[in-house]
């Protein structure tokens, strides 16, 4: 069970705790931040003013109308704090599940020669422990001897256990996490409420979101809409009792609060929270909404080679014999020579034989084998038995081994490496006794469906990058094979830092992924960095999401949530200006036809009465926000295409649809208050 909760949006426990949330955010200094809709709330409380003030006075007039105007006001503005809610409820939801994970250990403090039991809130930063099978690790921290095993699941939800290990980049450990086996001494990172454990709590429960720039240049323009539709509102009353027909300032209020853009303002911030959320689903936390919303304007990504373009691990893929010598030949000494190779390319190796050539696995007692270990002297690795000796290593290591035996090296065996090289493979060269065999053909397995991704990002005008530590050759190769627009070879923490910069300073918003300290510097200055959970604490602390899962792919899945939150931001804006549009043109005439019987030609929905119309509005105004929540957290369909084709889809889809749809629904509202005789 992964530690992100699955629970649906629409869980009932979540409802509930939206539906209290929701009076609880009628405080105004909630309120103030959401504009459009602090109009509304104040909107509501100066109407239900006045119809106290009228009952006070005992001049209830239209005292059902007021009634009924001052209620859907209310309903309105609860059910954008409703959509908020929900929204948060989820990872309110996730954040308690990250609390449970989180239980009061005891740990093993080292001081000078002892070690001593301790409570592992009292940790602080610097001190150091030992941690041993079974123990559960009390804080964050960077291992700095020994190695072990640990189960990850608490945090990461994967059952798979993992290496930690002093040096390198898999020596950061995570609070809440169990030894399995083996024993460390881990250096404490972090002080008590500042763990990783600590920020993801306080993240996932919203307390640290700040708005984006877009989200903020969003809600310029639907402050600077609401004003115009306040001016416009305003000048009605003078024209009204210039006609003979004043407007009492509960219709004011009413046709205000249906003009402003009061969809969109209900839930721009359910939007953004449900785009955080999505992350969260694919255990990817977001250190801010900002990460999320850069994530969908990224121009260029930076992707490491090694387990994010390919597998990770070099294959065997062929034997290539040397003249005279048959393929099975080849394949049987390729084999012996790699049975005691653990490493994954020795493994293919033995794999291709059995495959390929019906080489079963060996009884290994019977061959009375002694096994020649790989060392960094001799590069090279073997077998020993009964009138064989079995070398295999890099070219130039084996020419050496055979010349040291009055032997050499065949000039097709040496052709046929250099032909492996340029193709951006590695070659191994198997000799036996003092006769060079061939040649075996390693390379870098490009994933399956990673050049069809690259094709999708490209037509969304995002530029692929490969940053790999492969010679140039190499690296040309693989990056062809791959799809990518481009390549970094040979790439250091100085190359892949001025690489962004370049990028940014043309005005492109570039993300990367990393997991080791050397990649901290790019990950900082990356727009997106995404940091594995596996790696080191620099890198963690450097990027501004972290994946939790340590899956270097996630980059593209992560660009694709940045990019449809905005494309669900931009329907549901398209779709709130195009509804006021509409509403305004439909409400209008239908107010003034009895003063003005010429506008009964624009009164194309033939709305029974002005009050009616106000009314019908206002419900319209409400129930479009109720209907059009589970599209922003759930967000529109995704799709890799370029922004003028989205802009045009909009524009057909939620235009069109933003200007039918209230003509619709409010004359279906209007027909329905008549007949129940509510106006």
């Amino acid at each position: 069970m992964r530690m992100m909760n699955k629970k649906s949006s629409f869980n009932k426990e979540i409802i509930v705790e939206a539906a209290r949330d929701a009076f609880r955010k009628l405080n105004p200094r909630i309120q103030m931040k959401n504009p459009v809709m602090f109009i509304v709330f104040i909107g509501a409380i100066f109407t239900t003013g006045l119809m106290l003030r009228d009952v006070l006075q005992g001049t209830t007039g239209n005292s059902s109308f007021a009634l009924q105007i001052n209620l859907w006001l209310w309903f309105t503005v609860l059910f954008a704090n409703f959509a908020e809610a929900i929204a948060e409820g989820r990872g309110k939801a996730q954040a308690q599940a990250l609390k449970s994970t989180r239980s009061h250990t005891k740990a093993k403090k080292i001081s000078g020669n002892t070690v001593e039991i301790v409570d592992g809130n009292q940790l602080k930063k610097g001190d150091l422990l030992l941690i041993e099978a079974g123990d559960v690790i009390p804080s964050d921290g960077e291992v700095v001897e020994g190695m072990a095993t640990v189960d990850e699941s608490a945090v990461t939800g994967e059952s798979a256990p993992v290496i930690r290990e002093s040096g390198g980049d898999k020596s950061s450990v995570t609070g809440g996490t169990r030894v399995l086996s083996d024993w460390m001494k881990v250096r404490i990172t972090a002080n008590p409420g500042e763990t990783f454990l600590d920020r993801m709590i306080s993240l996932v429960e919203g307390a640290k979101r700040q708005k984006t720039p877009n989200e903020i240049a969003l809600t310029i323009l639907l402050v600077g809409l609401t004003i115009i539709f306040l001016v416009a509102v305003a000048t009605l009353e003078p024209y009204a009792i210039y006609s003979g027909s004043a407007l009492s300032v509960t219709v004011l209020i009413a046709l205000l609060v249906c003009l402003i853009p009061t969809t969109i303002g209900g839930l721009l911030s359910s939007i953004g929270i449900a785009g955080m959320d999505r992350l969260l689903k694919r255990n990817v936390l977001a250190m801010s909404g900002r990460a999320v919303e850069a994530a969908g304007d990224v121009n260029v990504l930076l992707l490491d080679k090694t387990g994010t373009i390919t597998l990770g691990n070099r294959m065997a893929t062929e034997f290539i014999p040397a003249p005279g010598i048959s393929e099975s030949d080849m394949a049987d000494a390729a084999q012996l020579s790699s049975l005691a190779d653990e490493t994954p390319e020795g493994r293919s190796i033995v794999v291709l034989a059995k495959q390929k050539y019906n080489l079963r696995e060996r009884d290994l007692a019977a061959l009375n084998a002694e096994f020649v270990p790989f060392t960094a002297q001799t590069r090279m690795s073997g077998m020993n038995m009964k009138g064989r000796e079995i070398r295999k290593g890099s070219m130039e290591a084996i020419q050496k081994y055979v010349a040291e035996q009055g032997s050499f090296l065949p000039s097709e065996v040496r052709l046929t490496c250099e032909t492996i090289a340029k193709s951006g493979g590695t070659p191994l060269v198997v000799a036996q006794n003092t006769k060079v065999l061939g040649a075996i053909h390693l390379k870098d397995i490009v994933k399956g469906g990673i050049k069809e991704r690259f094709r999708e990002l490209r037509q969304m005008g995002i530029k692929t990058v490969m940053i790999t530590g492969d010679n140039p050759l190499t690296a040309a190769a693989i990056a062809a094979e791959a799809g990518v627009d481009d390549f970094l070879a040979e790439a250091t923490p100085e190359a892949k830092l001025q690489m962004i910069r370049e990028y940014q300073e043309k005005g492109m918003l570039v993300a990367m992924t990393g997991d080791g300290t050397n990649d901290a510097p790019a990950l900082a200055q990356a727009d997106v960095g995404v940091a594995m959970n596996s790696g080191t604490q620099a890198a963690k602390e450097a990027g501004n999401m972290v994946d939790l899962d340590s899956n270097p792919t996630k980059l593209i899945e992560i660009v694709e949530i940045g990019k449809q939150l905005l494309m669900t931001r931009g329907a549901l804006t398209t779709f709130s200006i195009a509804n006021d549009i509409a509403k305004y043109f439909a409400i209008i005439p239908a107010m003034f036809v009895g003063t003005y019987p010429v506008l009964g030609i624009f009164n194309i929905m033939r709305l029974a009465t002005p009050e009616s119309a106000i009314l019908s509005a206002v419900v319209f105004n409400a129930l479009i926000i109720v209907a059009l929540i589970p599209l922003a957290l759930r967000g529109v369909k995704y799709q890799p295409v370029g922004a003028d084709v989205i802009l045009r889809k909009n524009l057909v889809i939620y235009g069109l649809g933003g200007l039918v749809v209230p003509f619709i629904g409010i004359k279906i509202i209007d027909m329905i208050l008549v007949a129940f005789g509510l106006v």
